[in-house]
C-alpha cells in the first residue's frame, strides 16, 4: 500500500502540476480502479485536493506536515539569514540545496526582480554534472556513492561525461573549494557553489548562486559564499574547526572548476 501511495504522489512534477486520474494511473503505473480508490482516500485526509475540473493535484496537508517537521525544513530554516545576506549583494538567485537520489534538490531559492533565467527551483531538481551545486555536492561524497552514481550514470542512454572527466572536476572542486560552471544549464548563466558541512565534515548541503556569465566576480562571491556556509554549519552545531577542509585560506581566488 505505501508502494502505491508513493507512486501516485511521486507522479506529479513541475511538468504535470495537476493530472486527471486516468493520466495519474498511467504515470503511477497502477490499475485505474486502485488509482481511482487511492485518490479518494488521499483526498478525504487532504494530502490530495481536486481542482474544479476534476483533476487531482497535491495536498496543501501534503505541504504543510512536509513543512511542519522534516530536515529540510531544518537546513531551510538555520539556512535562511545568510542566504539572505549572500542575495543582499548578488541581487540575482541565491539557492540552497542538498543530493538526494542521485540528483540535486533546491530546497530554497531567492531571486530578485530581473535577475537572470535560472532553471534551478525549489523543490526541483537537476542532475549532478551540470550544476555547481551538484558538482560540490558530489565532491565531497563518499567515494562508494560517486562511484555508484558513475556506474548509474554509464548505463544511461543520453550522453554523460566521461568517468574520468568527472573525477578529475571532483578533486579540482575540493581542492579549490568551490565549483563555477559558466553555461551549463543556461548559456547566459553561472553556477557558482561551496558546500556546508555537517557533523562529521561531509557536505550536508550546499550553498550557491546564478548570476550572469562575465559578472561572476568570484574572487568577492566565493570567499562571501565560504563565509555563509561556515555560518550554517555552526548554526548547525558543526565547531569551525570540523566545518570542512576548504574553510581557510578563504579569501584567494582559486581557478574555476571546469564545466562538464
Amino acid at each position: 500500500m505505501t508502494t502505491r501511495i508513493v507512486r501516485i504522489i511521486s507522479a506529479f512534477d513541475a511538468g504535470h502540476p495537476a493530472l486527471p486520474v486516468a493520466a495519474l494511473a498511467r504515470r503511477a503505473g497502477l490499475p485505474l480502479s486502485t488509482t481511482h480508490r487511492l485518490v479518494r482516500e488521499l483526498t478525504d485526509h487532504q494530502l490530495l485536493q481536486r481542482d474544479a475540473d476534476g483533476q487531482v493535484r497535491l495536498g496543501l496537508r501534503l505541504w504543510e506536515l512536509a513543512n511542519r517537521s522534516s530536515a529540510a525544513a531544518d537546513l531551510k530554516q538555520v539556512a535562511q539569514p545568510f542566504m539572505e545576506d549572500i542575495q543582499a549583494v548578488v541581487r540575482q538567485h541565491t539557492q540552497l540545496s542538498v543530493l538526494q537520489d542521485g540528483e540535486v534538490l533546491f530546497i530554497e531559492r531567492l531571486s530578485s526582480r530581473g535577475s537572470v533565467l535560472n532553471q534551478a527551483k525549489v523543490a526541483g531538481r537537476l542532475p549532478v554534472h551540470i550544476s555547481s551545486s551538484g558538482m560540490v555536492l558530489m565532491a565531497h561524497s563518499p567515494r562508494h556513492v560517486q562511484e555508484a552514481y558513475l556506474q548509474r550514470n554509464a548505463e544511461q542512454p543520453d550522453p554523460f561525461p566521461a568517468a574520468a572527466d568527472l573525477r578529475r572536476q571532483w578533486g579540482e572542486v575540493r581542492r579549490s573549494g568551490y565549483a563555477a560552471l559558466p553555461g551549463t544549464v543556461i548559456a547566459e548563466t553561472t553556477g557558482i557553489a561551496v558546500p556546508v558541512f555537517g557533523r562529521q565534515g561531509s557536505a550536508v548541503a550546499a550553498l550557491g548562486v546564478v548570476v550572469p556569465t562575465g559578472r561572476e566576480n568570484t574572487a568577492a562571491t566565493v570567499p562571501a559564499l565560504m563565509t555563509a556556509a561556515r555560518g550554517i554549519s555552526r548554526a548547525l552545531g558543526v565547531h569551525a574547526g570540523a566545518a570542512g577542509p576548504h574553510h581557510a585560506g578563504q579569501g584567494a581566488s582559486p581557478p574555476q572548476a571546469s564545466s562538464s
